[in-house]
């Protein structure tokens, strides 16, 4: 799996296998699981005069480059205290016309076997509620969501582990469902399978159609720069290029409307069903993670791999695409590991027990480092 920087000028053409459908009698084998992200260029301060919070950072790679970031939360090496953001779930509704596949995917309505619909089996999640005490090696990081956890693992020795209250978590609040009526070449239904996981029938959407649309929405319900909006799909992926398996399959995105400090950040990702790329909160664990460490996309590393910080990249290759099964409100949810900073050539020992991954399943710094 890759992913490839985009902006809304210029939407990178994702790199994808050029095989013939005319001589493919399996057009999955075109398939590709995908990550990506966004950023839309312009002023840097919010009309609202509202802005996420946020801290500045820097740190010395491997080749002596010095990179300057900026991350969600307050500087972990000079405060104690606790950052909540906001974040507005907000379920699409794709309906796809007689002409595109005839088919509702509807995360409001679509009940799971535990007889949650995908809207209340996310909210509560791991990714939003505590109830899981994440003890990662020798490190016990606390019973807390699991961002905030893998937050406070990545600076855990500069300084989390002297500032226990220090802390970033996540407050939903679920607005309404909004409705992609697909009824053009944008969108098709289709039935496919990611290696050897079972068939699966998805929704596809283009990703510049699809972005457009959430704009609207974000302006339609008020969003402002302080509050992330997270819109949640149900067994739907976007395609980059074009329409069809030759372009699938994203599963998810973190964008950002305008540069930091005042820029209107966001986060999409997918709800898979069944066992494959994107089940449960895997995608979404992976992009808001992602969106902590990167949120205005425009942290730039030495790193061959990646271009940005983007912490979910590097392990999104693994078994279950680096996901981890936790269990919470009776249900095992699938939690992505995330690399923390040493992986870009930060000290290692600015982590939790010198590790560069959350499951310490990362045992190399990124290329060019």
């Amino acid at each position: 799996m890759n992913r490839r920087f985009a902006t809304l000028s210029l939407l990178a053409t994702l790199l994808l296998a050029c095989a013939s459908l005319a001589f493919a009698e399996d057009n999955s084998a075109n398939v590709k699981p995908m990550f990506t992200a966004i950023r839309h260029d312009g002023p840097s301060i919010s009309p609202s005069g509202k802005q996420l919070v946020q801290w500045n950072g820097s740190f010395k790679d491997h080749t002596g480059q010095t990179h300057t970031f900026t991350m969600v939360g307050t500087n972990p090496a000079t405060t104690n205290v606790t950052s909540t953001v906001t974040v507005w779930v907000i379920p699409i509704k794709f309906v796809y016309d007689a002409s595109h596949g005839n088919k509702t995917f509807d995360p409001n309505k679509h009940k799971l076997p535990n007889g949650r619909t995908v809207t209340q089996n996310t909210l509560k999640s791991p990714l939003f509620n505590a109830g899981i005490d994440f003890k990662q090696g020798a490190t016990d990081l606390g019973n807390t969501q699991y961002e905030d956890a893998f937050q406070r693992g990545t600076w855990w020795g500069k300084s989390v582990k002297t500032h226990p209250n220090y802390h970033v978590l996540l407050k939903t609040v679920l607005k309404p469902e909004q409705t992609i009526n697909c009824t053009d070449a944008s969108c098709q239904v289709d039935t496919f399978h990611f290696g050897t996981d079972p068939n699966i029938t998805a929704g596809l959407a283009d990703i510049n159609y699809y972005d457009n649309l959430v704009q609207g929405f974000m302006t339609k319900l008020g969003a402002t720069p302080d509050i992330v909006p997270l819109f949640i799909w149900n067994d739907i992926y976007l395609t980059s290029g074009g329409i069809g398996l030759n372009f699938c399959c994203i599963g998810g995105y973190h964008g950002a409307n305008n540069p930091q400090p005042g820029g209107q950040t966001y986060n999409n990702a997918a709800y898979a069903d069944v066992k494959t790329f994107s089940q449960d909160v895997s995608a979404m664990s992976h992009e808001l993670g992602e969106w902590m460490d990167d949120p205005f996309v425009d942290n730039v590393v030495g790193c061959q791999d990646n271009s940005i910080l983007e912490v979910g990249d590097p392990l999104e290759g693994g078994p279950n695409y680096g996901a981890y099964p936790y269990k919470l409100n009776g249900f095992t949810y699938n939690l992505q590991s995330l690399v923390w900073i040493g992986y870009f050539g930060a000290p290692r020992s600015d982590s939790a027990n010198k590790w560069l991954a959350f499951q310490n399943d990362e045992s190399h710094v990124c290329p060019g480092q």
